[in-house]
């Protein structure tokens, strides 16, 4: 490992820990309500994008604790695992968009708040191979962070808001 990926290693152990523990959970608050969940237009292809969004944050922080590793191939690692991320997000914004019973203002906050994870990871990727190490492995972080934060809220509208 790198000298600046062995800094930041107490927090990925901390985070492939808390996201995977976190991705468990809201497969299982998705189970709960499963057959509601299934009969909404975008709650599948949201929840999909949250666990992407959470396998990111795991798949990054776990790439951020292997021995030895360069950091350009970390950075590497990093991008190609938050394309393939976007990629469920990309399906939700178009699914959300073909949605017209909700206002736009609702349709863009419901993809924006899966982008921002993404957008995190791809910005510190992007700056880690263009040898900004610190500042992208800063931008990864703060996406890690923004992945808890997005599947946190998705977990409360699969248990809560779809039984109003």
């Amino acid at each position: 490992m790198s000298d600046a990926l062995d800094v930041w290693s107490e927090f990925n152990v901390a985070m492939v820990g808390a996201t995977a523990a976190l991705a468990g959970l809201l497969i299982v608050a998705m189970s709960v309500n499963i057959s509601v969940i299934m009969t909404s237009a975008t709650l599948p292809a949201r929840a999909a994008s949250s666990i992407a969004a959470l396998v990111l944050a795991i798949v990054a922080s776990a790439f951020g604790l292997v021995p030895g590793q360069p950091v350009a191939a970390y950075g590497i690692e990093v991008l190609v695992a938050a394309v393939l991320a976007g990629v469920f997000q990309w399906h939700v914004i178009i699914v959300v968009a073909r949605e017209d019973d909700i206002p736009t203002r609702d349709r863009i906050a419901k993809g924006f708040l899966g982008v921002l994870p993404i957008a995190g990871f791809l910005i510190g990727a992007v700056l880690v191979l263009a040898g900004a190490v610190e500042a992208g492995l800063i931008a990864m972080a703060v996406g890690a962070m923004l992945s808890i934060i997005s599947a946190l809220t998705l977990a409360w509208v699969v248990l809560v808001e779809v039984l109003r």
